[in-house]
Formats: C-alpha cells, structure tokens, sequence
C-alpha cells in the first residue's frame, strides 16, 4: 500500500464564514419570521471555500434547517440561487438534500435546505464511507440519464475553455505554475492527453460538476447525501467519480479498482487527471484567494495527487 498523504487542512475546517450572531439584526429577524420561530442554536459549517454564512440551526419549535445566506452584491449569492433552482429539480431517486424556501431582503439572499445530520468523510478515506458515497454517485447519475434542468454547460466546452492549461503551457501562452520537478518533461504529454479528454467526456446526463470529499456528507446510517449542486453539466459520469477519487488515491487505496465498474475508458481517466492537475496547480499560484486562505493549499494537494495518479498510471519516472 503507498504512504497516505493528507491536505494541510482537513476539509471539514476550510472555511471562514460569519456565525449566526454576526448577521444583522435586521437579516436574523427575516430569517426567523421565515422560519416560523427563532433560532436558538446555530452551529456554522466548517467545510467549503467561501466566506458566505452556511449553518444548521434549531428553531425554538424545534426545526432544523440548513441555511445559507450571501450579500446580493456578492457572487455567492448567484451561486446559492443557481443551487436553489437546481435541487429543486432533482428527482428524488438522487441523494440530496431538499430546498424548502428562498428568502430575498433588501441586502441578502437566503436559502434554506433540509438539514442532513451527517459528516464530512474523514481522510484518509475509510473504504466503508468511499463506498457509501460512489454508491450514492452511482444512483444519482443514474437517475440524471434525462437532464431535469434544460441548458446545462457541456463539460467537453469546460475543458476546452477553462481546463486545459498544460495546452497553454506547452504553448507558451501561460507560465509554468510550482509543480513537481519531473513535470516539465512531460509537458506534450500532459497537454495531449487533455485535448484528447473533450470527445471523451462527451454524453447526455448530468453531472454534479463538483465532486469532491467535503460535498459529501455521510449520516449516521452510512448513507451519503451529495451537496453543494451549484455547477451542473452534461457529461459521462465517470468524470466525477475520478475527480472525487483523487483524495482515495491520497488515501493509498487502489482508485483505479474503485473505476472498472464506470467503464470509463483509460485515455478519459487519464485526460481528467492532466485536465483537473493543471487546473488546480494553476490556480494554487494565483496568490491568496480571498474566498478561504485554505482554498490555494486544496488546489495544491488535490493537483498534486491527480499528477502522482496520473503518473502511476502512465508508468512516467517522478524521482531522479
């Protein structure tokens, strides 16, 4: 088995958000009025990349909901809306967490969610839970075959468009981003095998887009519930079974078992490994995100896992 690596941070602790209590008095009163009764516990979200409020609070009625709220002015906002309109049209054979009410005020947008009494898998991912939440993927893309929102992106133009930096590199167009020293001798490699990934990845269904370890939460039965669907597309499923199985990888379990029952073909895995390493790697030296000072160290670790699987996979010599 290859050594564990682990994220500076673990995922469950990444964000910096508002509490309940440092909302406006003026906001905190909408939401109650919304809700029926007033909140009496709220304990913040600790996972994700953004500075918006996220939180599972308890009504003095004894409800529990899952809110977030973001400025109007804030692109957050927009995402939280997108969400809103997009689990709402989730069948209900898909693992996720039912929108109940969306709250406009003169500054903010609300959203409430059911609230999923669950946690953030722990890495290094124990193969009970890795299961539990590929079984959860597998009955959601099976039932998003039939898109249930019309004009979703395709991911073969994401690719193309915002996925394919190893091509810029190799170019000339974009500098080379801090990357292991074995890197830039398969610079060519790199860059054909993510212009080879747009055909590949093509297909009908919908994907979530985003799937990563902390939008997944897992109850207290082992079931695991799929959250934060802000990025839909179209695509082959399999594209976000390997992105989700970069940090099994960094767990030292065999990802590439985890996939035979996706029957993703090789050059798909391995153009989504170039695709997503170059993404990530560049955009970890972009300098402090203002979203999470832990969003740079997730692009990191997540890029540099995807090229040491890559790599793996490729037969490619990483040490001197």
């Amino acid at each position: 088995m290859r050594p564990v690596s682990l994220p500076e941070v673990a995922y469950g602790a990444t964000a910096v958000r508002p509490d309940w209590d440092d909302l406006s008095p003026a906001l905190r009163a909408a939401i109650n009025d919304r809700l029926g009764a007033p909140v009496v516990t709220a304990t913040t979200a600790g996972g994700g990349f953004t500075r918006a409020f996220a939180a599972t609070v308890e009504t003095a009625a004894g409800e529990r909901a899952f809110l977030k709220a973001a400025p109007r002015k804030d692109p957050t906002s927009d995402w939280y809306a997108r969400e809103a309109a997009i689990t709402s049209a989730l069948p209900p054979q898909v693992p996720a967490a039912q929108p109940r009410w969306t709250l406009v005020t003169k500054d903010h947008y609300v959203l409430c969610l059911e609230a999923i009494a669950g946690r953030v898998p722990d890495l290094p991912w124990q193969p009970d839970n890795l299961e539990s939440a590929l079984r959860a993927w597998r009955e959601a893309s099976a039932a998003l075959t039939v898109p249930p929102v019309p004009d979703l992106p395709r991911m073969s133009d994401i690719v193309r468009g915002e996925l394919s930096w190893w091509s810029e590199i190799a170019a000339g167009r974009a500098p080379m981003p801090p990357a292991p020293t074995w890197v830039p001798s398969h610079i060519h490699d790199l860059a054909r095998l993510e212009q080879a990934l747009p055909q590949l990845v093509e297909g009908p269904g919908m994907l979530h887009g985003d799937l990563r370890i902390d939008n997944i939460m897992i109850d207290a039965y082992g079931k695991s519930w799929l959250c934060d669907w802000t990025w839909p597309c179209l695509g082959a499923p399999w594209f976000d079974t390997v992105t989700l199985l970069i940090t099994a990888y960094a767990s030292g379990l065999d990802a590439d078992h985890y996939l035979r029952p996706w029957d993703a073909p090789d050059a798909g895995i391995d153009g989504t490994l170039a695709a997503m390493s170059g993404y990530w790697l560049t955009r970890a030296a972009d300098g402090p995100s203002s979203a999470s000072p832990h969003s740079r160290q997730h692009q990191r670790f997540s890029g540099t896992q995807a090229l040491a699987w890559l790599a793996s996979r490729q037969g490619w010599q990483t040490t001197s």
